[in-house]
């Protein structure tokens, strides 16, 4: 049995925990508000309809999918994109909220991100629309914080896979980064056999400095950078 001293030092220490947490919530609030207001501002972008019916089979996909470097620097149309980010991340439950790909608990951390020529734009899979974070061509200071390829700091568009961990960690605690990590390898893997289907070339890269590109492109603090994709057509 522990004595009163004991236990006034254990409540104490617990108030103390639970103070630091609270401090640390109430700090990512206030940091987060100012993005959350420049988002609710930001232009919205309707993207084409995405096709459920493709003429490329899983199974071909699977068997011809490669990591291909070469790329072209001609722009991909916006059903492209939107056909992207629709394997990755898109709606097929409406009622539900279901996605391409498969979250634990269906807490839906991750954030994709496009980063082409004409800016940064985030995907909101609700409504399947971009909304527009930044009008400048940001790849080139991105890409000095990426250590691949400098042939692919040109390519036409970049997917960027980042996660907030808090909406997996409130229900299932320490098990989120795992959960978490899982669930963007299976949107970077849609993506991908779905680059395959569309005829195009793409590559995964996932060694970045995490501070440099966080600063690049102004990525929100309760959001941590996890994948990068590069896709384009086919260079000659």
């Amino acid at each position: 049995m522990m004595d009163s001293n004991a236990r006034d030092e254990g409540r104490r220490a617990s108030s103390w925990l639970r103070l630091r947490y609270g401090l640390l919530l109430l700090a990512v609030a206030l940091a987060s508000a100012p993005e959350a207001r420049a988002e609710a501002k930001a232009v919205r972008v309707f993207l084409p309809t995405p096709d459920t019916i493709g003429s490329m089979s899983v199974e071909e996909a699977l068997a011809t999918r490669r990591s291909r470097r070469r790329v072209a620097k001609e722009a991909l149309s916006d059903a492209t994109i939107g056909q992207l980010l629709w394997a990755a991340q898109g709606i097929t439950a409406p009622a539900k909220g279901f996605r391409t790909a498969p979250s634990a608990g269906a807490r839906y951390p991750l954030r994709v991100y496009l980063l082409v020529p004409s800016g940064l734009f985030a995907y909101e899979p609700r409504g399947h629309s971009l909304l527009e974070l930044n009008q400048k061509d940001l790849r080139v200071p991105f890409w000095k914080a990426v250590y691949g390829r400098a042939v692919l700091v040109h390519a036409p568009a970049m997917i960027l896979i980042a996660a907030d961990y808090t909406r997996t960690s409130q229900k299932y605690g320490t098990k989120a980064i795992r959960f978490v990590h899982m669930e963007a390898g299976h949107a970077a893997q849609n993506l991908l056999l779905q680059a395959t289907a569309l005829g195009l070339h793409g590559v995964g890269v996932g060694a970045f400095d995490a501070v440099r590109t966080r600063r690049a492109i102004d990525l929100p603090i309760k959001q941590e950078l996890l994948y990068v994709l590069v896709v384009g057509k086919p260079k000659d």
